[in-house]
């Protein structure tokens, strides 16, 4: 059933106010993040080849076997759902006289402590509630 154009209307809008207030979120979720038929393949492969062990490690009492199955299974559906490695790129800057700096930092500075998911979570929050008022 088609969206009348007043729905469509609004659905651009909320698109518009989204990619506005949060472009990294709005540039996520346009992101398809298609997987390859070959990765695809391995995870069911994979699947497949552990439960065929799991099976048999059962069937023959053999633990070990069973253990092997599962563990393989496990991981082929791990794989599945995780995510595209990020390039790890230079770790430096190779200066003039042939040392190493770190890329984008002083030279000699301490790293900056990680923060947690929360604490950078409510960082936003409050940026975004103080850029309101």
């Amino acid at each position: 059933m088609p969206l009348s154009e007043y729905e469509q209307r609004v659905l651009e809008q909320m698109e518009r106010q989204l990619t506005s207030d949060d472009p990294r979120l709005a540039n996520t979720l346009q992101s398809r993040g298609r997987r390859g038929v070959g990765r695809w393949l391995i995870v069911t492969a994979g699947f497949i080849a552990g439960l065929l062990l799991l099976v048999a490690g059962a069937a023959l009492s053999q633990l070990l076997l069973g253990v092997v199955g599962f563990l393989l299974m496990f991981g082929a559906v791990a794989f599945a759902f995780a995510g595209p490695q990020a390039p790890a790129g230079p770790a430096g800057v190779v200066q003039p006289d042939g040392s190493v700096a770190n890329r984008n930092k002083r030279p000699g500075a301490r790293p900056a402590p990680k923060r947690g998911f929360m604490s950078r979570l409510e960082e936003r929050w409050d940026r975004r509630r103080h850029e309101g008022r």
